[in-house]
C-alpha cells in the first residue's frame, strides 16, 4: 500500500511509519523495547540529573552521568575521590553512579549530626547493603534499624560498659603476650638471627579472632597456635582480593542475584557462611544452656541480662538475635582491630622517632618482668588509658587510616541537610576516610601523621571531624573494646620488638583495599628485630 503524507506528517516520519507498519509483531515489540530503553537511558542519564532532579542545585562534580564517576571511584582508594571533591566543592557534594544514579557525600558537621544523632533512625542502611553484609555478619546490631536496633542496643549495653570491658583486660594481655612469644619462637629461635621479615596482618587477625572468641563468648579458638582452624580459614576466604573475588563482591553489592554465578568467590562465601553459622550456633546453644553466673564474657552478660528482662515481662533477644550478635562481633570485631593495629605498626615503622618515643612511655609503665610468669598478674593492673602518648598514637592512626572508611545511609523521608532539600530515597555517604583528613577541620597538616595534634586541636575542629567510630545511637558499640585491645597489643609488641619498613615490598598505603574493612592488599610486611 502506498504511504502518503497527506495528513501533514513530515515526509521522513511518514516513511518511518510506513516501514514500521510493514514489520512483524515481534519486530515491532523489539524495536519498541529498544526505543523505550534508549529513551529511558537518555532521560535518566541526561535530562533528569541536570534539569529535573531535586538535587541538581547541590554542588556537583563534573562528569557524564551515563557512566558517572564509577571508574574514578573503583580505581582509587575508597574515600579519596570524595576527599578531593570536598576540598574543591564544599561540605556537601553530588556525584554520579552509572545511568545517572545520584549520590551525596556529606562532610558538613551539622548535617552529619542530623543523620547520626538527631534523626538517626530517619536514615537507614540501604537494603542491598544489609543483604550483602548479612551473610557474614548476620542481622545483628550493626545492620538492623529503628525499633529493632534500639532493642538490641539496650540488651547489649551492659556487656559493653567501661567496667565490663576493663574486666576483660586479662584476656587482651594474655593473647597479646602469647602472640609476642610465638613471634619470637618462630622467627628468632636461633640466636644468630636478629632481624626477620614478618607479615603482621595474619598474626594480628589470628590474635584478635582469639580475643573476640574468648572475651566475647568464652570460646577458646586457639588460632594463634593453630592457624588452619576452620573459622580462621573461613574469614580468610571472605577477604580475598584477587580480581575475580573483587568483581564478584562488587556485583553482590548491587544485587544478591549474582550469588548464582558459579564463581570461586561465591563458593567460598557460601562455605565460609556455613562454618561461621555452625560455630555461632554452637556458641549460643552452649551459653543458653549454661548456668555460670560468674562468666564475664560479652555473650554471657547478654544472656543473663535477657533472662532478667524476660522475668520483667519485657521483650528480649531470641536465639537468632543472639546468634546474629555473635556473627557481628566475630566478623566486625576482629578484622577491624587487626587492621587498626597493623596500620599503626606500619605508620610507626615509617616514623621511627614516634615509635621510639612511644616505646619509652610503654617501657616506663610496664613492669620489668614482661617475660616472667608474674606478667600475667601484673600487666592487667596497668591502665593503658593512662598512657597519654599511646592514646594519641592510636587516635591519630585511627584518624589517618580509619578501618571502617565509609557509612552509607538512605533518607527514609523528605528532609533538609545543610540547607539543601533532600528527597526520600537519597543515598548519603559519610566518608570517614575523607572527613578525617579535611584541612577545614584538621588544619593544613591534615595529611600528616602527627600524634601530637591531639594536644593542640585547631579551633575549626568539630565533634564530627573524627568519624572512625561514628557518633550518636548508631555509633560503634565496641569502640572501648577495640581501643583497649589495640593499646594492649601495641604495648606487648613494642616492648619486645622494633619495626622498620621492608623495602622488598611495596608500600601498602598505596594499595589499600576495602571490603567492610580498609585492609592492606598484600598484608603488612615489616622488618622486625628484638630490642
Amino acid at each position: 500500500m502506498l504511504c502518503r503524507p497527506d495528513d501533514g506528517t513530515p515526509i521522513i516520519i511518514a516513511l518511518f511509519l510506513c516501514r514500521f507498519r510493514s514489520l512483524s509483531g515481534a519486530r515491532v515489540v523489539a524495536i519498541s523495547f529498544i526505543c523505550g530503553l534508549i529513551s529511558w537511558i537518555l532521560y535518566r542519564s541526561f535530562i533528569y540529573p541536570f534539569f529535573q532532579s531535586p538535587l541538581r542545585h547541590i554542588p556537583t562534580v563534573p562528569s557524564i552521568p551515563l557512566w558517572g564517576h564509577l571508574f574514578q571511584i573503583i580505581n582509587s582508594e575508597v574515600g579519596v575521590p570524595q576527599r578531593n571533591w570536598h576540598r574543591k566543592y564544599g561540605p556537601v557534594v553530588r556525584y554520579f553512579f552509572p545511568l545517572g544514579g545520584e549520590r551525596l557525600s556529606i562532610a558538613d558537621d551539622d548535617a552529619i549530626k542530623e543523620i547520626t544523632v538527631r534523626d538517626c533512625y530517619g536514615y537507614a542502611k540501604p537494603v542491598r547493603v544489609q543483604k550483602w553484609m548479612a551473610s557474614v555478619l548476620g542481622r545483628g546490631v550493626l545492620l538492623v534499624d529503628g525499633n529493632e536496633h534500639m532493642k538490641q542496643r539496650k540488651a547489649l549495653a551492659p556487656a559493653f560498659s567501661i567496667s565490663s570491658i576493663r574486666a576483660l583486660a586479662p584476656v587482651f594481655w594474655r593473647k597479646g603476650l602469647l602472640m609476642t612469644t610465638l613471634l619470637g619462637r618462630k622467627h628468632f629461635a636461633h640466636h644468630a638471627q636478629t632481624i626477620a621479615s614478618i607479615e603482621m596482618l595474619d598474626w594480628m587477625n589470628r590474635a584478635t579472632l582469639d580475643v573476640i572468641c574468648e572475651a566475647g563468648f568464652g570460646y577458646e579458638l586457639s588460632s594463634l597456635e593453630h592457624p588452619t582452624t576452620a573459622l580462621r580459614q573461613a574469614y580468610a576466604s571472605v577477604f580475598a582480593f584477587d580480581f575475580w573475588s573483587r568483581l564478584t563482591q562488587g556485583l553482590l553489592q548491587q544485587s544478591q542475584i549474582f550469588r548464582i554465578i558459579p564463581s570461586q568467590m561465591n563458593r567460598s562465601m557460601a562455605s565460609a557462611s556455613r562454618v561461621i553459622r555452625s560455630t555461632t550456633d554452637e556458641i549460643v546453644t552452649n551459653k543458653l544452656h549454661a548456668d555460670n553466673k560468674e562468666a564475664r564474657d560479652i555473650i554471657s552478660l547478654v544472656v543473663h541480662a535477657n533472662k532478667n528482662i524476660d522475668d520483667e515481662g519485657e521483650s528480649y533477644l531470641s536465639f537468632e538475635n543472639i546468634r546474629d550478635q555473635v556473627m557481628t562481633f566475630l566478623g566486625a570485631g576482629h578484622d577491624t582491630t587487626a587492621a587498626a593495629v597493623v596500620w599503626t605498626l606500619h605508620l610507626l615503622s615509617k616514623n621511627q622517632h614516634i615509635q621510639d618515643r612511644l616505646r619509652q612511655e610503654i617501657q616506663k609503665a610496664l613492669p620489668s618482668v614482661v617475660d616472667s610468669l608474674e606478667a600475667h598478674t601484673l600487666l592487667p593492673q596497668i591502665d593503658v588509658d593512662q598512657l597519654p602518648y599511646l592514646s594519641n598514637v592510636c587516635r591519630e592512626s585511627l584518624r589517618y587510616i580509619p578501618p571502617i572508611p565509609l557509612t552509607i545511609r538512605e533518607a527514609l523521608h523528605d528532609t533538609t541537610l545543610a540547607n539543601h532539600p533532600i528527597p526520600k530515597g537519597t543515598k548519603l555517604y559519610i566518608m570517614a576516610n575523607a572527613i578525617n583528613r579535611l584541612p577545614e577541620y584538621w588544619g593544613p597538616d591534615a595529611d600528616t601523621f602527627d600524634p601530637d595534634r591531639w594536644d593542640k586541636l585547631p579551633s575549626t575542629h568539630a565533634t564530627n571531624s573524627f568519624m572512625t567510630f561514628l557518633h550518636g545511637p548508631r555509633s560503634c558499640i565496641g569502640r572501648k573494646f577495640a581501643e583497649m585491645e589495640m593499646k594492649v597489643f601495641l604495648c606487648c609488641l613494642l616492648s619486645t620488638y622494633k619495626f622498620e619498613p621492608d623495602s622488598a615490598f611495596e608500600d601498602q598505603e598505596d594499595w589499600k583495599m576495602w571490603r567492610l574493612v580498609l585492609r592492606p592488599r598484600d598484608g603488612i610486611n615489616l622488618k622486625v628485630s628484638m630490642i
